[in-house]
């Protein structure tokens, strides 16, 4: 990842990825909202660090098929949805015409959205810095296309800490010579894994880390929210019992962060 051509290729790495999983994305639970309860916990999540949208503007960033776009537009936010896939984008366009929504569509990269600077009031993204492979530089970036007193609500998870479900699942599959359930084939996780080994945060994304990292971006009034049991027990509801469980235990949480103003 020290050269550009290195940061090129893993950066279309990750984009062809998720272009292929775009087809089946909201097939999965954890991408698409599958009960009420979980829906109302997204909503009192937005609430609790955005307040309502007031016809404020809103960036989300790796928007996938706009599963976050939609709830930021329901809370009253104009949204603005980015991704650098085109198939992503493809998708979220025809759910929004579906649902009759005016949400607009850019295509770019999380890390140089190109948009315009002191635009936004919020920016929101799920499950995207795991994937960054220059996090700092991303949120000098996202801190520049905020307006003074703007606001971020980045939703992640230190996904490769090991856990005791971890070791379940392992113990599992060498009892039964079957891997435990998966939304992903082995040859897609497989790629997944390839692209987890070559981002920043390659192993561990403790919170206290990305915290560091927004604080140095020259964000403020960060707090760290881990208080998202109404959505992980909606979504454990629906899951196989090995990867509800998983979902369980793992340490997701929301950080909230001000640009000052």
């Amino acid at each position: 990842m020290n050269s550009m051509n290195t940061n090129y290729s893993i950066r279309d790495e990750i984009r062809d990825f998720w272009s292929e999983r775009a087809a089946t994305f909201d097939q999965s639970v954890g991408h698409e909202i599958f009960s009420e309860a979980e829906r109302k916990g997204w909503q009192r999540l937005i609430r609790k660090h955005l307040g309502e949208g007031q016809g404020r503007a809103a960036l989300d960033l790796a928007c996938g098929t706009a599963v976050i776009s939609h709830l930021m537009h329901d809370a009253g936010f104009a949204v603005t949805g980015l991704d650098w896939s085109d198939a992503m984008l493809a998708q979220a366009r025809a759910k929004a015409k579906k649902r009759g929504t005016d949400i607009r569509f850019v295509s770019g990269d999380a890390e140089n959205t190109m948009e315009p600077k002191n635009s936004y009031d919020a920016i929101t993204n799920r499950h995207l810095v795991w994937t960054l492979v220059d996090p700092a530089s991303a949120f000098k970036e996202w801190f520049s296309v905020l307006k003074p007193g703007g606001k971020v609500l980045i939703v992640d998870g230190n996904m490769g800490r090991e856990t005791w479900v971890k070791d379940l699942q392992k113990f599992w599959t060498k009892l039964t010579g079957r891997p435990a359930a998966s939304h992903m084939s082995p040859e897609m996780m497989a790629r997944h894994q390839k692209i987890r080994s070559r981002v920043h945060f390659a192993k561990e994304m403790p919170a206290e880390a990305v915290v560091d990292l927004l604080r140095k971006a020259g964000f403020t009034d960060i707090v760290v929210d881990r208080k998202l049991s109404d959505i992980h027990w909606a979504q454990a509801r629906k899951m196989p019992f090995l990867r509800g469980l998983e979902r369980l235990v793992q340490d997701r949480f929301a950080i909230f962060a001000r640009k000052p103003g």
